[in-house]
């Protein structure tokens, strides 16, 4: 394994979620402590045949080593010249097959979930990944399985057929994210498996990530949704910070602004709206504040706004 991304201690990664981990937040959350960043799920058949526009779905800042491509699909040949493509990228430490997504634009085609239908084409998949980008590491983003828990067989798949490390969703492709998360097969497959297993789902707290680690013994936590409103929890778990404090929150906050707008431009402060309701979610005067800067354009006067609304109370 290469040596700059190991298990020799747990790892902390953040999920790749469309629509919030751009490379701004990315590169915010790597800063204060995320071990790798994942860029968000990439079509192979995009990738193979609209490179010129797909490259910037997965962008990299200079700050994101290691670095992670999430692609998706169902076509061996496809996924191959994917995989191929993606070796030539010096910028890009890993691969990851994303077989969890249950949104049914994806498995509909065959991809995300529903390879978990058909585990021997999971493997043959994985398999043909790892021939193709021999100079990368291999990993598999799965859940439980499609409408039962196979699990255990589904990552003893993906690691014979050469997945450096995997990541489980403690639920299967029919429990979407509304059923509990099951730690305890997270726990079960980690026991099976010579590679190492990161468990996710439903890890949204400094509190919550160490308990689901005492409970399956995995090598790490893979955060997505958890991180969107809170992505200081990366902090939190690499200095051992059962509190964040207002003063890290500001300093988060304001880095991840600074990246939308170098990132964006002027259109990096509209998109970044959505971050600040999350980030100010429960605090006192939130709802003047969201108020507030909906209204606001100007990129100094809206910084100086989050700097104050952030200030330590």
């Amino acid at each position: 394994m290469i040596a700059r991304f190991d298990f020799t201690q747990r790892r902390f990664i953040l999920a790749p979620l469309a629509g919030w981990t751009d490379p701004p937040f990315r590169a915010a959350v790597k800063r204060f402590g995320a071990d790798l960043t994942v860029s968000e799920m990439i079509s192979a058949n995009a990738l193979v045949h609209n490179l010129a526009k797909t490259k910037k779905l997965y962008e990299k800042s200079p700050l994101e080593t290691p670095y992670a491509v999430q692609i998706a699909g169902s076509d061996i040949q496809t996924l191959t010249k994917a995989a191929m493509t993606l070796s030539n990228e010096t910028d890009i430490d890993i691969i990851d097959l994303n077989a969890g997504c249950p949104a049914q634009k994806v498995t509909r085609n065959g991809a995300g979930a529903a390879l978990l239908k058909d585990p021997s084409l999971l493997g043959k998949l994985v398999g043909a990944i790892k021939r193709a980008a021999e100079n990368k590491l291999i990993s598999v983003k799965i859940r439980l399985g499609y409408d039962k828990n196979n699990g255990v067989e589904i990552a003893r798949v993906c690691e014979e057929s050469g997945a450096d490390f995997i990541a489980v969703h403690g639920r299967t492709k029919i429990g979407g994210f509304s059923a509990p998360v099951d730690y305890e097969a997270i726990g079960e497959i980690k026991t099976r498996l010579k590679i190492p297993a990161i468990a996710n789902g439903d890890i949204d707290s400094y509190e919550k990530a160490q308990a689901v680690l005492d409970a399956t013994n995995a090598d790490g936590a893979m955060i997505g949704r958890g991180a969107t409103g809170a992505p200081w929890i990366f902090a939190q778990l690499k200095n051992n910070l059962s509190s964040a404090g207002d003063t890290l929150m500001r300093s988060v906050i304001l880095e991840h602004f600074d990246r939308a707008v170098e990132f964006y431009g002027e259109r990096g402060a509209i998109l970044f709206r959505k971050h600040l309701h999350r980030y100010s979610k429960g605090r006192e005067g939130a709802a003047a504040f969201r108020s507030a800067i909906n209204r606001e354009s100007d990129l100094l006067a809206l910084r100086a706004m989050i700097g104050e609304f952030f200030e330590a109370r």
